[in-house]
């Protein structure tokens, strides 16, 4: 799932509604923005760090810097996203 949106000259952008809706996000939801391999990667602060361990793919008991948990965060977001893109390029083929 993806869509086109434009900034506007204050840097926003509306994140359409499909997205929204697959995110459960609610208005007022924060968002960690960064730039990761020349995208940019909004992650929603709509979960806690249990809904994440996911991503994690670690044994128990091991622990992460912040800084690693969220580079593991973005990383699965940008392959997330790189899936989106490929699935919607397959059908419009």
């Amino acid at each position: 799932m993806g869509a086109f949106t434009t900034m506007t000259s204050k840097g926003q952008i509306t994140i359409p509604s499909e997205v929204r809706d697959a995110l459960k996000l609610e208005p007022g939801t924060r968002f960690y923005v960064a730039a990761r391999n020349g995208q940019v990667v909004a992650i929603p602060k709509n979960k806690n760090l249990m809904d994440l361990a996911g991503f994690f793919k670690l044994p128990p008991g091991a622990t992460l810097s912040l800084e690693d948990m969220a580079e593991a965060v973005a990383n699965a977001v940008v392959e997330d996203d790189q899936r989106i893109l490929r699935e919607t390029a397959e059908r419009l083929k």
